[in-house]
C-alpha cells in the first residue's frame, strides 16, 4: 500500500519545488511528498527549457541580499549530484545613455554596492572592445557582471527530483490536487490518487497557486502571463558560444535579453514579461509574430550575426503577484501552508528558495531576509494595488 501520511508535503515539482524537495529529503528522507499534476520536466509551466539567467546584479538589496546564496545553493546540488547545472558566462547590461531607462542601470548598481558585489561600467565603445559582435549607433550605460551565467532549468530540475529520492522522499507525477484541507496540527491533500496528510504542506504551484489557495478562500492576486523565447540557428556558431558571447539584457520600453549558444545549438533571446495576462486554461503554445518581430528588429539593429533561421518559439508561464516581488510566507490564517510565489524571475534562486522552505517547514523559521516577500504587504493584500511588472 501506498504510503499517505508525511510531514511535508510539496504541492508542485517545478524549480522551487524540486529544489523544496531535495533540501527537505536531506534533513526528513522520507517524510517528504512531492506532488506534480504533469509529467516531471513538463513544459506547461515556467520552469522547463535549458536555460535561465542566474545572477548577482539586481534592481533591489532585497535580491542582491540574496543572489550570492543562489550560486552556493546550486553548488551544493553540484557537488552531491555531479550534474552541472551552472555555466558562467559574464553579461553586459546596457541602456541608451539619453534615455530614461539608464536610470535602471544606476539602480542596478546602488543594489550591487548595497550589497558589496563588484562589477564593471563603461560606455559602448568598451562594449565593442570585448563584444565585436555588438553593433552601438548610440551612446550607452554598460554594466558588466563576471559572475553572470546560465542556470540549466531541466537539469536543474531533474537533479533535485533525483536527490531528493536519493534522500528517501517520495515523488509522483501526474497526480492533480483537487482541495487542500487544513485541520489543527496539518493538512489533508485530496488528490486524483486519493488523499494525503501532512504537518506542514508547501504550495509552489506556480501558475496554479491561486487554483490551489482557492480551496482555503485565500487568492494572492497573482496574474499569469504568457511569455515565450525564441531560439536562432545562426551560421556564426563560434562568435556566439560560450566564453566568447556573453548574456546581454538591455532596457528600453522593451526589456530584451539573450543567451549564447546553450541547449540547443542556437542562439536564444526573449522579451521579459511582455506577454498578454491568460488562464491556464487559456494559454496556447502558439509563438507570438509581433513579439518575435520586436526581438528581430532590435538584434538586426544591434547584434545582427546573433540571428538565423528562426529554429522555434517556446511559450510559459509567468506568476506574478501585483509588485512582481517574490512570496515566501505562512498563509496567516493556516500557518501549518507556506506559499512560495517565484513572480515570474525565480529560477536563480530555486536551489535557494527550496532551502528556504525546507527551514521554514522543519524549523519554523530561516535566517534569509525574506521579510520583504511577505503575504501581508499592501500588493497582497490590496486588490486595488496597481500592477507594476517591469524589474
Amino acid at each position: 500500500m501506498m504510503k499517505t501520511v508525511f510531514e511535508h508535503i510539496i504541492i508542485g515539482c517545478g524549480g522551487i519545488g524540486s529544489g523544496a524537495a531535495y533540501w527537505l529529503a536531506r534533513r526528513a528522507g522520507g517524510q517528504v511528498l512531492g506532488l506534480e499534476q504533469f509529467e516531471l520536466s513538463h513544459p506547461h509551466g515556467g520552469s522547463h527549457d535549458y536555460s535561465r539567467i542566474i545572477r548577482l546584479t539586481y534592481h533591489h538589496e532585497d535580491y542582491t541580499r540574496l543572489t550570492p546564496h543562489t550560486y552556493t545553493a546550486w553548488a551544493a546540488l553540484e557537488e552531491e549530484s555531479g550534474v552541472q547545472v551552472v555555466t558562467k558566462t559574464g553579461s553586459i547590461e546596457l541602456a541608451v545613455k539619453d534615455s530614461p531607462h539608464r536610470r535602471e542601470i544606476e539602480t542596478y548598481a546602488a543594489a550591487m554596492d548595497a550589497a558589496m558585489i563588484p562589477y564593471e561600467r563603461f560606455g559602448g565603445d568598451e562594449v565593442v572592445r570585448r563584444y565585436p559582435q555588438f553593433h552601438l549607433d548610440e551612446e550607452v550605460d554598460a554594466l558588466y557582471q563576471a559572475d553572470t551565467g546560465i542556470a540549466d532549468a531541466i537539469k536543474g530540475n531533474a537533479a533535485h527530483v533525483g536527490m531528493a529520492r536519493h534522500y528517501g522522499a517520495t515523488i509522483l507525477d501526474h497526480t492533480p490536487v483537487r482541495a487542500i484541507r487544513p485541520f489543527d496540527g496539518g493538512v489533508d491533500v485530496e488528490t486524483d490518487r486519493g488523499k494525503f496528510t501532512c504537518r506542514r504542506l508547501i504550495v509552489t504551484a506556480g501558475a496554479w497557486t491561486d487554483n490551489v489557495l482557492g480551496s482555503v478562500g485565500v487568492n494572492l492576486g497573482i496574474t499569469v502571463t504568457q511569455e515565450q523565447v525564441t531560439y536562432y540557428a545562426t551560421p556564426y556558431l563560434r562568435e556566439f558560444s560560450i566564453g566568447r558571447f556573453p548574456i546581454f539584457i538591455s532596457h528600453g520600453d522593451d526589456v530584451i535579453y539573450g543567451f549564447p549558444v546553450y541547449g540547443e545549438v542556437a542562439t536564444k533571446a526573449a522579451i521579459d514579461a511582455a506577454g498578454p495576462a491568460v488562464t491556464t486554461e487559456t494559454r496556447t503554445y502558439d509563438g507570438d509574430p509581433d513579439r518575435e518581430r520586436r526581438v528581430e528588429e532590435w538584434l538586426k539593429k544591434h547584434i545582427p550575426r546573433f540571428l538565423g533561421p528562426k529554429l522555434y518559439t517556446k511559450t510559459c508561464l509567468y506568476d506574478m503577484p501585483r509588485d512582481r516581488n517574490f512570496v515566501v510566507d505562512f498563509l496567516p490564517r493556516h500557518p501549518q501552508i507556506i506559499v512560495c510565489s517565484g513572480a515570474g524571475h525565480a529560477y536563480k534562486f530555486a536551489g535557494l528558495l527550496g532551502k528556504i522552505l525546507s527551514e521554514l517547514a522543519i524549523d519554523g523559521r530561516t535566517d534569509f531576509p525574506i521579510a520583504p516577500f511577505t503575504l501581508k504587504r499592501a500588493a497582497i493584500t490590496d486588490p486595488n494595488y496597481p500592477l507594476a511588472f517591469h524589474i
